[in-house]
């Protein structure tokens, strides 16, 4: 599907320099060119959104705007503001900012039927007010039960989730968490060190591929995870499908866990990490967003 009149940006952020996201980027740029569209890479830290006169404008280095965004990045307050200003954004900044937090996709998926962990929500606190009183996270521990996971809110690539024995473990790290926000999940053993990312685009589950890891309860390639292609169920494949469909993404990558009964949802990602999926599956599921990308610009 060959789009040589539309232009888009694709919006990274401007502070991370590692190799991975720069490669990324330039994977998802040579897809949309090769689908002919002109594609410009665009770092959030090169624009200047703002309200003026009492309207919404975008000031920076670039000489028009395109036709759509690709949204690549966390920055959700530059994501609103290009859709206030009527640019299509693909994933839109509602989406982001649901998926950004595991808090907020799992209550976002809460009262649609969707098969997931025990999960309960801490009490908030306030930057500078230490949690004193434990005594709920004591009967958190017995209603989850031990081992438990402990995830901050708002982590990538695995990190920023910790595998809790005991009481005093859980106490320890709520207390060094501080403030910050967190979920409690029960553990999922027959999941140990593996899961199940499906990349799903529009109502289609792209590709998909299985991570174990031999020595860490989380299968993370970061986390020294190991990836083979994998052919999901057909009730994987929907899980993964209607969770994303439900949050309103035009494309994520989607974990599931390995339930004792059945796939568990685990996160909902909008913007997975394409290479690494690339390179275990060969399925290019950049080339399969802007086919869609277009399609829904077209419609």
């Amino acid at each position: 599907m060959n789009s040589p009149h539309l232009s888009c940006w694709i919006i990274v952020n401007g502070y991370l320099q590692h190799t991975k996201f720069s490669d990324l980027a330039l994977f998802i740029k040579e897809a949309a060119v090769r689908k002919g569209l002109s594609a410009d890479i665009i770092r959030n830290s090169s624009l200047m959104p703002m309200i003026e006169d009492g309207r919404p404008v975008l000031r920076g280095s670039f000489t028009r705007l395109p036709d759509l965004v690709v949204f690549m990045d966390k920055d959700i307050a530059l994501a609103k503001h290009l859709e206030m200003m009527g640019l299509p954004v693909f994933n839109k900044s509602s989406v982001i900012e649901t998926c950004d937090s595991k808090a907020k996709t799992h209550q976002a998926l809460a009262a649609c039927g969707i098969p997931m962990p025990k999960t309960i929500f801490p009490p908030f606190t306030y930057e500078g007010v230490g949690r004193t009183d434990l005594h709920l996270f004591t009967k958190i521990g017995q209603t989850l039960g031990y081992p438990l996971v402990v995830k901050e809110a708002y982590g990538s690539f695995g990190q920023q989730v910790y595998l809790i024995h005991s009481e005093q473990e859980l106490q320890e790290r709520v207390m060094e968490l501080a403030h910050k926000p967190f979920i409690l999940q029960e553990f999922i053993d027959t999941s140990f060190g593996k899961d199940i990312r499906i990349n799903v685009v529009g109502d289609q589950a792209a590709a998909a591929m299985k991570r174990t890891s031999a020595n860490d309860f989380r299968a993370n390639m970061t986390a020294g995870g190991k990836a083979e292609p994998y052919t999901p169920t057909q009730e994987e494949e929907e899980l993964a499908i209607r969770s994303a469909q439900i949050l309103g993404a035009d494309f994520a990558g989607v974990d599931l866990l390995f339930g004792k009964n059945g796939p568990l949802l685990c996160e909902v990602n909008s913007n997975s990490h394409l290479l690494h999926l690339y390179e275990c599956t060969g399925i290019n599921v950049a080339d399969k967003m802007f086919d869609y990308i277009v399609k829904e610009f077209r419609r």
